[in-house]
């Protein structure tokens, strides 16, 4: 058993925890193809491999760790309601499975939040709050409005139960490919790589795990070379959704710090470039 310590002193069994997650949420997700890249393989003189999440329920994984979440919940704090704070992803599959649920969500936005990613939540069902204008502001305010309120808030990242159910990918992984060296993963606030290297990591120590991360937003990289969380500016990016603060002491860092071998930082013309040979490729 591998036994992992958060930042707060919070035990995680990565490969446990990975494993109940995905009993959670196995009927509700979908097991996305790990496709063969001919075009990448042949450029990196190398076999490279993309995992398809884009194909998962509401187009992104962010549904696997919003649903163990909530699943994990009692059934006395799933009946007083659940909040959370995302204009993106992680709002689609909140605002997904709590209609899937019958659950009562209420969603925290940024006030300048695009009218693309509100009319896509309304679509959902959603039921939507907007407070300040830059995302960790207000993730804090729907932190402490689900504390007076006794709701559950659904952390996008800062949580066990989310990581847990993000690491059902590494789970998927060995089950698809046997033998991996190197996996690349994207990080915005570090849920997705921190499930996926504390699962693959306890499995196999010398699968080799890198974070990519825009240059215009590379918060997650910052932090780790000062070793906290730090606040500094983001510039535009394409890549939205990566982009964006950490919440102060999130446990991302840790495992970040510990499990991720390395980051590799990508300009705006990289991240365009690499939407291009995605459709001129694998038509997608």
């Amino acid at each position: 058993m591998v036994v992992r310590q958060t930042s707060n002193g919070e035990a995680m069994d990565f490969i446990k925890e990975a494993k109940e997650a995905e009993r959670r949420v196995r009927s509700y997700v979908r097991k996305t193809p790990l496709e063969y890249s001919p075009f990448l393989s042949k450029e990196g003189k190398n076999k490279t491999y993309l995992k398809l999440e884009n194909l998962q329920l509401t187009g992104s994984f962010k549904i696997r760790g919003a649903i163990n979440k909530i699943l994990s919940l009692t059934i006395e704090d799933r009946e007083k309601g659940v909040i959370t704070s995302s204009s993106g992803n992680h709002g689609e599959a909140f605002a997904y499975i709590t209609d899937k649920l019958d659950i009562d969500g209420t969603i925290y936005l940024p006030k300048n939040a695009s009218k693309a990613k509100i009319t896509s939540l309304r679509n959902y069902g959603a039921n939507l709050e907007f407070y300040g204008y830059d995302c960790v502001q207000t993730e804090t305010h729907a932190r402490d409005i689900s504390l007076k309120q006794g709701l559950t808030f659904v952390s996008p990242y800062n949580d066990p139960k989310i990581i847990a159910g993000q690491a059902t990918i590494g789970i998927e992984l060995l089950e698809q490919l046997k033998d991996i060296d190197v996996i690349l993963v994207p990080v915005g606030g570090g849920g997705l790589i921190s499930g996926i290297a504390g699962y693959l990591k306890s499995v196999n120590k010398n699968i080799e795990v890198i974070g990519c991360q825009p240059i215009n937003s590379a918060i997650m990289y910052e932090s780790i070379k000062q070793g906290k969380i730090v606040t500094i500016d983001s510039l535009d990016t394409i890549s939205d959704g990566t982009a964006g603060g950490i919440e102060e002491n999130s446990i991302t860092l840790n495992f970040c710090q510990k499990y991720v071998d390395d980051f590799i930082l990508v300009s705006e013309l990289e991240i365009k470039d690499s939407i291009r040979l995605m459709l001129q490729y694998h038509h997608m």
